[in-house]
């Protein structure tokens, strides 16, 4: 692994692939070759009923990958010729969908959404986190990593990836730059949680600052960010059909670091990744400190991603042979360990203590007089979840939707583990959906708990924010994961519950309340993501084949294995 980037002195003669969606016969196909289709243009009303997503999609193969165009890599000129072109896109209608219903909040999402771009030397490279003209704009009116990425699907599926493509360069070229926080020096791998762009009216030039952690709130670096990024590049590559942007070295060479920091060995025992609280999109102390069900699905996925994009020559088959190691341990050990249904409940409320040896059950030490009472009322006889963390001697039950419907979309879950999230969530769904869709975590935590893990924290405050605050924004996820899961209706209410108000409450950060009734007290109007998280959801459940950017099948060499009981154990 080299330690220092000598410079980014490399370009690419990118050669343009049609962007254009391909055309499909109408043969029912399953789910796994649903992963290489390209979206396509409807033009005739689909209806999604309670059918399986075998009977819902219907569309051609896209062709094979193109052979990786390696001979075009130079290294004359500077990464900046990589950048497409500006076209600033009108804040007019979206191209054409014939599958969409006539809703007056699509035409208004996308002015808003477009309304949000941000451009660097005349190029799109983001969206502003929030336009709120009320409220005061602190880092809101920066371009945040994880915030842009329902923004770059939305432009995606509307055949707009040119500022997808910017987005993703402008960041790796931040990654490159010294990450410092006081006296202390990030790892060189660290993406940006947020970055703004500064124009100077006189000189007419700009410039471009990252935040890594240094700047925010409590002074986290984020974990997701890096992730997000393989994702979103992976998500780019498989909507347009240009591998030549992943096939890059700079691109090849951030996500091999971003990996580095993930997979070295240290004195983990486990295979889950190691996290601060507010690592991730819960950005402010939770008690998530530890392994996060959120940060460990993503982790998965990006590896996943990570695993069908890196070349495999010079460090990267060492990295591919990693990927595959640790996907192994890592599956084995979420699905095992951190899967909570009825059964698995009933096992750790009969649990033995200080067990000892390789065969030990409750390998955690988890005392079951510590399992919270509301977790017996709240876990229905039928469904299951991934619960919110796992170490030693402490399990948090608490649901965190962002974890769950992310394991879903990169199969981290099963087809069984899938069902059952969708059958908890129609079990539970005033307390999980709500009026407002969608918790982001369930319950709320308070009083004396609330004060010792918070810190009293003022905005975190019971049913509100990330203490079980209500985020529009997730209904993105949850109707991909609805949709891989075929179980589409349950997106198709959730979607309709949003267009009841959404827009007419100006399109806020988030609602508080059990319901999810009332808009946030310091919740930003006019959030970015929130207009993005709805148009990718209507877009992807009017035209499901867009899931083949965002979703993984299942990998059938994940294997299982066998489990040893310990004497101690009883069924």
């Amino acid at each position: 692994m080299p330690t220092n980037m000598t410079s980014f002195a490399r370009t690419l003669t990118l050669e343009t692939n049609n962007d254009s969606y391909a055309s499909g016969d109408n043969g029912n196909v399953e789910f796994g070759r649903l992963m290489d289709l390209k979206p396509r243009q409807i033009e005739t009303q689909l209806s999604l009923d309670e059918r399986s997503i075998n009977d819902i999609i219907s569309s051609g193969l896209s062709s094979p990958r193109p052979p990786r165009q390696l001979e075009t890599a130079k290294s004359s000129e500077c990464l900046e010729a990589l950048l497409s072109p500006s076209i600033r896109s009108s804040a007019g209608t979206p191209r054409e969908y014939h599958a969409f219903e006539p809703h007056p909040m699509i035409a208004d999402a996308w002015e808003r959404l477009r309304l949000s771009m941000v451009f660097y030397r005349s190029r799109p490279v983001g969206t502003i986190a929030a336009l709120d003209p009320e409220e005061d704009s602190l880092n809101y009116n920066q371009v945040f990593v994880r915030d842009f990425v329902p923004s770059a699907l939305a432009f995606l599926m509307n055949g707009e990836p040119e500022i997808v493509k910017n987005f993703l360069l402008r960041t790796l070229q931040l990654q490159s730059v010294e990450k410092r926080i006081d006296c202390f020096t990030l790892g060189e791998g660290v993406m940006p949680a947020s970055f703004k762009v500064l124009h100077d009216p006189v000189r007419k030039t700009d410039t471009m600052i990252a935040d890594f952690g240094e700047s925010a709130i409590g002074r986290v670096a984020p974990v997701d960010s890096g992730f997000w990024w393989i994702i979103l590049l992976r998500a780019y590559t498989k909507s347009t059909g240009d591998y030549t942007l992943a096939d890059m070295p700079d691109c090849q060479r951030g996500m091999r670091l971003i990996l580095y920091l993930c997979l070295a060995d240290g004195f983990d025992t486990f295979p889950t990744l190691l996290c601060a609280d507010g690592c991730c999109m819960v950005d402010r102390r939770m008690g998530i400190y530890g392994y996060p069900i959120e940060i460990q699905s993503l982790f998965f996925m990006a590896l996943r991603s990570a695993k069908s994009l890196i070349k495999a020559d010079g460090d990267g088959k060492e990295f591919l042979e990693k990927i595959d190691k640790r996907l192994h341990a890592l599956s084995y050990h979420m699905r095992e360990y951190f899967w909570l249904d009825h059964q698995q409940l009933n096992n750790i409320y009969r649990f033995k203590t200080e067990e000892y040896s390789h065969t030990a059950v409750n390998k955690f030490n988890v005392i079951p007089d510590s399992i919270p009472d509301w977790i017996f009322d709240f876990l229905p006889l039928k469904g299951g979840f991934f619960i919110g963390n796992v170490s030693p001697a402490r399990m948090d039950f608490r649901w965190f939707a962002i974890g769950n419907f992310m394991a879903i979309l990169g199969s981290l879950a099963t087809a069984d583990q899938a069902s059952a999230i969708m059958d908890l969530l129609e079990a539970r769904w005033p307390e999980l959906v709500g009026d407002m869709p969608l918790k982001v975590s369930y319950p709320a935590m308070e009083g004396h708990e609330w004060r010792i893990i918070t810190g009293c924290d003022p905005k975190n405050t019971r049913w509100s924010y990330h203490n079980a605050g209500s985020w529009p924004v997730i209904l993105w996820m949850l109707t991909a994961a609805c949709i891989k899961a075929g179980r589409p209706q349950i997106a198709r209410r959730a979607i309709e519950q949003v267009e009841t108000r959404l827009s007419a409450d100006g399109w806020p950060e988030y609602y508080d309340g059990k319901l999810g009734r009332y808009v946030g007290k310091q919740a930003r109007k006019f959030q970015t993501w929130s207009i993005a998280g709805y148009l990718v959801a209507k877009m992807m459940l009017e035209d499901p084949s867009h899931l083949g950017m965002i979703g993984l099948e299942e990998d059938k060499k994940i294997q299982k294995p066998s489990l040893t009981r310990s004497a101690s154990w009883t069924a």
